[in-house]
C-alpha cells in the first residue's frame, strides 16, 4: 500500500527552524545567568526574522567573561531582566524546531529560566549542529567541530561570542549540513533525526565481532587485519560495551570509521574495574593505537626542575633523574610548565639566566637585577648561602606550601585589575592556575607513591570484596574475595604473588601519573577500607590542594563557551 504524506514526514524545506545562541555568566544553568539571547528564524533557506537582546543577569559579569564576549556590566545595566525577555523568545520560537551548536548547554539555561518563572519547559524538536557535523564531516575536512571552525568553512559570518552573530553563523552551518545530509537521502525532519542516530553500514557489517566477547570487567582491543591495535578501551561489562560500538548509540565519527576498519576484537578479562582501567592506560601508552586520543604519549609530559648546582634555577625537562634536584609536575606541555615557572619567579627571586654560575663567576648582571627581580649572584652580590634561602623557599613552594606564590600572584592581579589591565590579569590567573593545579596534583601523587605497600578493599557484589595491592602508587595485584572467605590468607596470597617494584626517582617512581591517579580515585571512593599501610598517607598542611578549589571556581565561567565550540563536557 502507498503511504500517506503524514507517514512520509515533514519535508525539511517546510520546517521552520529557530537557530539560537546564548551568552551567560557561567557554566551552571542552576547557578549562573543569561546575559544575551540571539535567534534567527528560517524556513526553506529564507530568513523570516531575527531576535536579539541583552539580558540583565542580576549579578556582576566576571571580568574574563567580559574580555571573552565584550559584554560588560555597563552594557546590561539598562537591559531587561530574563522574566521580561523569556516570554518574547518563547513566542518567537513557538511552533518551530530549535537549533543550536551544542544545544544541550543552551537548552539547559532556557529550561532553568522557564522553571524559575513558571513556564513549561520547551517541547520543541531539537537539532544539534555539533552532533550533525560529527555525523557528516570527517577529519580530512575539519580538524574539529567548533563553531568557529565550521563557520570558516560554511559561513561568511565570524562567530565572536555574541549571541546574534553566533546564531547567524550557525544558520549557515545548518544549511550546509542539511545539504550534505540530502546526499544521504535525508529529506524530512524525521529522517534527519533518525539519520543522526542510525548506525553506519560499516557498523552493521561488523556486528559479528562482538559475538564471542565475554561479560565482566576487562579491556578490549579493536585490531586491523594485520593485528595492529586500532583502539583500546575498558568496561565493567565487556560484552555490553563492545556491542554498543555497532549500534546507533555510537555517534563519534572517528570511532565509526575505526569500526569499519576493524577485523577482530581481542579482550583481556580483569578481576576488577580498577585493574581494567589501569591495564587500559598501560596498553594505550605502549601500543599507541591511532584512534585513541588520550594517554597515548605519557613520555611527552614535562617537568619543572630546580637544578642541583651552586646557584640553582628553574629548568623545563622531560626526564627525571636521581640527581637531588627538586621537581614539579608532570605538566601536559611546555607552555603549562612555562606558566608555572613564571608564577614561581613572581614570588621568589631565583635567577632566570641559563648559564652555569659558580662563586667565582664574574660577569655583568642582567636587567632583572636592576628591577629587583634577581640578587645578581653572577656579579658576586649574593653568596651561595644567601642565594640558598631563595632555593629553600622555591623547593618549599614546589613541594609543600603554595601560599607564598598564590599571595604574590593574587596581589599582582588585584593591581592590574585596578589599572583596568584585565588581559594581563587573566594571563597571570592562567599562570597561577597552572602552578596550583600541578602542585596539588603532584602532592596527591607523592602522598601515595611514598608508601612502599598499601592493601585496600571495597565491597563489590553482595558479600564480595575487591582487594588491591599498591606499591609506590603502582597497582601490582587485584582480586575479588568471595563471600565467606577468610581475609587473611586471601590477602597474603595477593601480596605474595604481586609484582615486585623497584622505585625510581621523582614523585611518580613506579607508574605513570595517570595510573596513580586512577588508584587514588578508587581509594577515595565511598566504602574503601585500608587493610595494610606501610608508612603514612598524608598531604602537607599548607599544600596547594586547599587553593585549587578557588582556582577551579574562577574557571567555571569559561567552560560553557568551550562546550559550545563543540567540545563535550568531561
Amino acid at each position: 500500500m502507498q503511504g500517506t504524506l503524514d507517514e512520509l514526514g515533514t519535508p525539511l524545506s517546510q520546517i521552520t527552524f529557530v537557530v539560537f545562541d546564548l551568552e551567560t555568566t557561567g557554566v551552571s544553568a542552576g547557578e549562573h545567568a543569561i546575559t544575551e539571547i540571539g535567534a534567527v528564524k528560517v524556513r526553506g533557506g529564507e530568513v523570516l526574522g531575527e531576535f536579539g537582546t541583552l539580558v540583565a543577569p542580576g549579578t556582576p559579569i566576571p571580568p574574563f567573561i567580559s574580555v571573552l564576549t565584550g559584554i560588560t556590566d555597563a552594557m546590561v545595566a539598562t537591559a531587561p531582566r530574563i522574566e521580561a525577555v523569556l516570554p518574547s523568545f518563547l513566542e518567537f520560537a513557538e511552533g518551530a524546531t530549535l537549533v543550536a551548536h551544542n544545544a544541550g548547554f543552551d537548552l539547559a539555561f532556557v529550561k532553568a529560566a522557564c522553571a524559575a518563572h513558571g513556564y513549561p519547559p520547551p517541547a520543541h524538536p531539537v537539532v544539534d549542529t555539533v552532533v550533525l557535523a560529527r555525523r557528516l564531516l570527517n577529519r580530512g575536512e575539519v580538524p574539529n567541530c567548533k563553531l568557529s571552525t565550521l563557520a570558516r568553512l560554511f559561513s561568511k559570518t565570524e562567530p565572536c561570542h555574541r549571541a546574534l552573530a553566533d546564531a547567524q553563523a550557525t544558520v549557515d552551518v545548518l544549511h550546509a549540513l542539511l545539504e550534505r545530509a540530502g546526499s544521504f537521502g535525508v529529506e524530512t525532519l524525521e529522517e534527519l533525526r533518525g539519520f543522526v542516530r542510525a548506525p553506519t553500514a560499516g557498523q552493521r557489517r561488523k556486528r559479528h565481532l562482538a559475538d564471542a566477547v565475554p561479560t565482566g570487567p576487562g579491556v578490549y582491543v579493536f585490531e586491523d587485519e594485520r593485528g595492529d591495535p586500532l583502539y583500546v578501551g575498558k568496561s565493567v561489562n565487556l560484552r555490553d560495551r563492545v556491542r554498543g560500538y555497532f549500534t546507533a548509540s555510537e555517534t563519534r565519527p572517528r570511532i565509526r570509521e575505526m569500526v569499519g576498519i576493524a577485523e577482530r576484537v581481542r579482550t583481556i578479562v580483569c578481576a576488577t574495574p580498577l585493574e581494567a582501567e589501569v591495564r587500559e592506560l598501560r596498553l594505550i601508552g605502549s601500543a599507541k593505537p591511532r584512534y585513541n586520543r588520550r594517554s597515548r604519549s605519557p613520555e611527552r609530559m614535562v617537568w619543572l626542575k630546580l637544578t642541583d648546582e651552586p646557584f640553582p634555577r628553574l629548568s623545563i625537562v622531560r626526564e627525571i633523574r636521581d640527581d637531588g634536584a627538586g621537581y614539579l609536575g608532570p605538566f601536559g606541555g611546555v607552555r603549562a610548565a612555562e606558566d608555572a615557572r613564571t608564577a614561581l619567579h613572581e614570588a621568589i627571586p631565583l635567577r632566570q639566566c641559563t648559564d652555569r654560575i659558580t662563586p667565582r663567576t664574574g660577569r655583568p648582571a642582567c636587567a632583572l637585577a636592576g628591577m629587583g627581580r634577581c640578587g645578581a649572584p653572577c656579579e658576586g652580590r649574593q653568596s651561595v648561602e644567601e642565594y640558598g634561602l631563595h632555593v629553600v623557599a622555591a623547593r618549599r613552594a614546589m613541594e609543600l606550601d603554595a601560599g607564598a606564590v598564590f599571595s604574590a600572584i593574587e596581589a599582582r592581579m588585584e593591581r592590574l585589575s585596578l589599572d583596568q589591565r584585565y588581559e594581563e590579569a587573566v594571563a597571570d590567573r592562567d599562570r597561577l592556575a597552572s602552578y596550583i593545579r600541578t602542585s596539588a596534583r603532584m602532592q596527591r601523587l607523592r602522598a601515595l607513591t611514598s608508601i612502599p605497600q598499601m592493601v585496600a578493599a571495597a565491597p563489590a557484589a553482595p558479600g564480595d570484596w575487591e582487594i588491591h595491592v599498591v606499591r609506590h602508587g603502582r597497582l601490582v595485584s587485584a582480586g575479588v574475595m568471595p563471600r565467606g572467605a577468610h581475609p587473611t590468607p586471601f590477602v597474603d596470597a595477593l601480596v605474595s604473588t604481586a609484582e615486585t617494584v623497584v622505585p625510581g626517582p621523582g614523585p611518580v617512581p613506579a607508574a605513570g601519573a595517570e595510573e596513580t591517579e586512577c588508584v587514588l580515585r578508587w581509594l577515595e571512593s565511598p566504602g574503601v577500607r585500608l587493610v595494610q599501610v606501610e608508612g603514612t598517607w598524608s598531604l602537607p598542611v599548607g599544600g596547594a590542594g586547599r587553593l585549587k578549589a578557588r582556582i577551579d571556581r574562577a574557571y567555571q565561567a569559561r567552560e560553557p563557551h568551550r562546550s559550545r565550540e563543540g567540545r563535550p563536557p568531561r
